[in-house]
């Protein structure tokens, strides 16, 4: 029997074509690349490849992006092979390192790799897990050092999810890796059905046996559009002053809300759908539906689910202590989980989210919240997928959803063996175009796009394992060139007929001027062609004047938009109960009185009793300005309960304090920007201000200036792409032998310095800021606490920009962080004299927060410590960054220049190592 023949015979299903051919070529020598859908059984590839390197004598290597990833695997591969042939390793977790099989993240690989580790001798296959992460921004570039300096005689097998550039990345892997096979498929073993939520009714996104788009569909959004929802529905649809009473007779109502996620799970429910996923886009949202599912009496399990649910809640966090738990909320959490809700993203604990993880694997929970990180890496398929909205926040700005996205997010709708079909919902909300959602349904990839880059750490590895020539050459061989080198060709002919268009504008404006002179009775001619130029410039100077206060003004109004948002939603958080206050209900203004409070950060909706009868929640949108309290009240015990029995005392209490309120709410105007009053008084200082040629030519400038904005974005992308990686490689060659961490002389290979080793195993985004503190001897005499917050400075990123104190614990730990930003400002300097990616700059917001923790501070106290230094974390991102002072610790404890800061580094390491942090592998 062959080997594959051997294998197969052991599965419990036929493998699919796409499995089989991927098989075949790993059996025949090749390396593969299987593209594939979320649940299309990629796996059992990477699953043959151990099988084939088992059976040859040798060893495999799964390597994933995520630690969570790499647990997972590691406990399916011990189920199959036993735990005394399957190893770990993770970085922070190493378990049966010399085992035939490991497991481990692509990172402690390329360490490996460059450290010329002895399990490399036997190993015959690796297997690439979620390859399209050399695509991630931060940690891209180590997929490649794998794949560029593995041994020629290993095979690469990557599992991909669907890429629109598969062939070409297959062309690259065959120049470098020898001959690999690229096999895409688009088949799905459990069929997607695709549907949109409008006006809490559930429609096909597509006609039957059709791609072309539902007509009902279309009409239902159009009338949700003009306002009108189908009978008895929950939403509520925005009404335009001045439009008419709409289709038969019938009133629009006044304002949209999305479905009650209540309902939504009520109505998924009663069409046999659950379990399902809601993807919402940010943390505050995932914890925000859980708490509004929580506050309903709905419940999705069974007794005997329940006492099942609460027994692995209790044994998942038994270790961890009961004062942790109490800042945790757990009790909450608990209840709400055991109802069969969860909610799951990078800012929950660690250990909470792998609860929610077995569970939702057991069928124990019914619905989960997450973010789009759940859609990566770990296995968490289920029957549905309901995306609320279509537009995400990527840290700079809200963008919509990609192709690539929305297919890796679907992908988790329908469990094979489970399931007959998955289901994916998309929930309707005004503006949305069905047509569009059928666009990111029907297109199924997305490009992969290099991020290599060489580094400072992997400058001197390279030079470590290779020769001088040979690294240069590694660099010209990345994805990232063979992309640059491809894409120039296309970029510069581009460029070339950008430029003959631009200059075709400049020409034609010319002529404009020029007539537009003759017609005001000026000169013309071709003597006039200096003056022409020089007219049309200072035009074209007075338009951009021009544009830029028309941007300026609309950034003032979004910002005082903001501003007024800001200061309603802080007066609404500190509302007591009793306090009076004006409310807009429907066009009138009536005092209401608070009879329950909400302090939540982002949206607060105190509860209120109007004088008009008006009993519910009130929230920011609704106020023009921020609203004033005008007196307070004494409200009877019960009115919580009870608030409508309150009204008449409200009304009484109110008039016999003679409290009264204004007639109407004005919106407060907008203070003057400084910045609009300068660019308003350069615009009338202009020579063009008041000129009649501006108008007349103002809408073709405005066409030139976008032609020459084009022709600098390819000139900058040309320019990159011709500044190769190598050359790159030889400038950053240069500063390290100009610090002395290389020796380079003329006509001779650099050579890596004592300084240079040490770099060689700081594997961190500052890297060489790390290699330097620590070689001026800037951390040398702080106690542990001290080191982990002047080393926090160096690996955290506050995710919101948010001032706070600048004042940490010690004495020692502000001079240690003094002396780093001062080093920080010479290496950037530095960096930029030779034309380098800048090092990032240091960030002290966690450093008082990491500081009490290893001094032995409970997690509440670090918390409010981190909230005051501006950074506002979760108790989940509280745990990931002190696993990210923990790992550049241990490598100051490999790379410290004295006995005393190695020692202090395992004394921090182990201190921070406790609680919640201790129990997050």
């Amino acid at each position: 029997m062959t080997l594959l023949g051997d294998f197969v015979s052991h599965q419990d299903f036929a493998l699919d074509d796409f499995q089989l051919r991927a098989c075949q070529a790993i059996e025949a020598g090749r390396g593969v690349v299987v593209c594939a859908p979320t649940g299309a059984g990629k796996t059992i590839v990477g699953e043959f490849a151990i099988h084939a390197a088992l059976a040859g004598g040798g060893k495999c290597f799964y390597t994933t992006p995520i630690k969570a990833l790499s647990n997972q695997k590691y406990h399916d591969l011990v189920a199959d092979y036993g735990a005394e042939r399957v190893g770990l390793l993770t970085g922070d977790t190493s378990i049966n390192g010399n085992a035939d099989i490991v497991v481990m993240t692509t990172e402690v690989l390329r360490n490996m790799i460059y450290a010329d580790s002895p399990t490399l001798r036997e190993l015959t296959h690796v297997v690439m897990d979620e390859i399209h992460y050399l695509a991630d921004r931060e940690r891209g570039a180590v997929w490649e050092e794998v794949i560029l300096n593995l041994d020629q005689s290993v095979s690469v097998i990557g599992l991909s999810a669907t890429v629109s550039n598969s062939e070409e990345f297959g062309r690259w892997l065959s120049t470098v890796r020898g001959d690999t096979e690229v096999i895409v498929t688009d088949l799905r073993p459990v069929p997607l059905h695709q549907h949109m939520m409008v006006a809490g009714r559930l429609y096909p996104l597509f006609e039957p046996e059709s791609h072309q788009v539902n007509r009902d569909l279309l009409e239902a959004c159009r009338r949700a559009e003009l306002g009108f929802g189908d009978a008895g529905s929950k939403e509520r649809y925005q009404y335009k002053k001045g439009r008419g009473r709409g289709e038969a007779g019938a009133r629009p109502q006044k304002k949209f809300r999305p479905a009650r996620r209540a309902d939504v799970i009520r109505m998924l429910g009663s069409l046999d759908m659950l379990p399902a996923i809601v993807f919402i886009f940010s943390r505050a949202g995932c914890e925000g539906a859980l708490a509004q599912v929580g506050a309903t009496r709905a419940e999705l399990t069974s007794q005997e689910e329940q006492q099942r649910i609460a027994e692995i809640i209790d044994a998942g966090v038994a270790h961890i202590p009961e004062d942790d738990l109490k800042v945790l909320g757990f009790l909450r959490w608990r209840r709400i989980l055991i109802r069969g809700f969860a909610a799951h993203h990078a800012g929950m604990l660690p250990a909470f989210r792998h609860i929610v993880e077995e569970l939702f694997n057991e069928g124990l929970v019914k619905v989960v919240f997450a973010t789009e990180t759940l859609a990566l890496g770990i296995n968490m398929p289920a029957r549905t997928v309901v995306l609320e909205k279509l537009v995400k926040y990527n840290g700079e700005a809200h963008v919509d959803l990609t192709p690539g996205q929305y297919t890796q997010m679907t992908g988790r709708a329908g469990r094979r063996g489970i399931d007959v079909v998955g289901n994916a919902v998309v929930q309707w909300a005004p503006a949305m175009d069905p047509k569009a959602v059928a666009g990111l349904a029907s297109t199924r990839t997305y490009p992969l796009i290099s991020t290599f880059a060489p580094s400072y750490n992997m400058s001197v590895n390279l030079l470590q394992t290779l020769s001088y020539a040979d690294s240069k050459n590694v660099m010209e061989r990345s994805f990232a060139q063979f992309q640059a080198d491809g894409d120039i060709v296309g970029d510069a002919a581009e460029l070339a007929k950008a430029k003959q268009k631009a200059e075709a504008l400049r020409n034609e404006l010319l002529g404009r001027g020029r007539g537009s002179a003759d017609a005001n009775g000026a000169q013309s001619g071709g003597a006039q062609s200096e003056s022409d130029s020089e007219k049309l410039s200072q035009m074209l100077e007075y338009l951009d004047i021009r544009n830029k206060l028309s941007a300026e003004e609309k950034n003032a109004k979004r910002r005082n938009i903001e501003d007024r948002h800001t200061e309603t939603v802080t007066v609404l958080r500190r509302l007591r109960r009793g306090e009076v206050l004006p409310v807009p209900v429907g066009k009138k203004v009536q005092l209401a009185v608070v009879y329950r409070e909400d302090n939540s950060p982002s949206n607060p909706r105190p509860s209120v009793i109007s004088v008009g009868g008006y009993v519910g929640r009130i929230e920011a949108e609704i106020f023009p300005s921020a609203p004033e309290t005008v007196g307070s009240i004494k409200l009877p015990r019960d009115a919580n309960r009870h608030p409508k029995r309150a009204l008449g005392l409200v009304r009484a209490e109110i008039g016999r304090k003679g409290l009264k309120g204004p007639k109407r709410l004005r919106r407060r105007s907008a203070g003057k920007s400084p910045a609009v009053k300068a660019l308003r008084q350069q615009l009338r200082a202009h020579p063009m201000h008041g000129d009649p040629a501006v108008e007349s030519m103002a809408r073709h400038a405005d066409t030139l200036r976008r032609a020459e904005a084009e022709v600098a974005a390819l000139q900058k992308r040309v320019d990159s792409a011709s500044d190769t990686l190598a050359r790159t490689f030889d400038r950053m060659l240069q500063l390290l032998a100009e610090m002395d961490y290389v020796e380079w002389e003329d006509g001779q290979d650099p050579t890596i310095t004592e300084e240079g080793q040490r770099l060689a195993r700081i594997h961190s985004g500052s890297d060489l800021l790390a290699a330097q503190c620590l070689r001026r001897g800037i951390w040398d005499g702080l106690d542990p606490a001290e080191l982990a917050g002047a080393v926090s400075s160096l690996v955290f990123e506050n995710r919101k920009s948010v001032k706070g104190s600048d004042e940490v614990p010690t004495q020692p730990l502000a001079d240690a962080l003094g002396h780093t930003f001062r080093i920080w400002e010479e290496l950037s300097a530095d960096e930029r004299r030779y034309r380098l990616p800048v090092t990032e700059l240091p960030d002290i917001a966690f450093a008082t927060a990491i500081h009490q923790w290893t001094a032995g501070a409970p997690l509440g106290y670090c918390l409010q410590a981190a909230a005051e230094s501006g950074a506002e974390l979760t108790p989940g991102d509280f745990v990931r960054w002190c696993r990210q002072v923990i790992d550049l610790l241990e490598q100051v404890k490999q790379t410290g220049y004295s006995d005393e800061i190695r020692a202090c580094a395992a004394e921090s390491v182990q201190a921070i190592r406790r609680g919640v942090v201790a129990l997050s592998n």
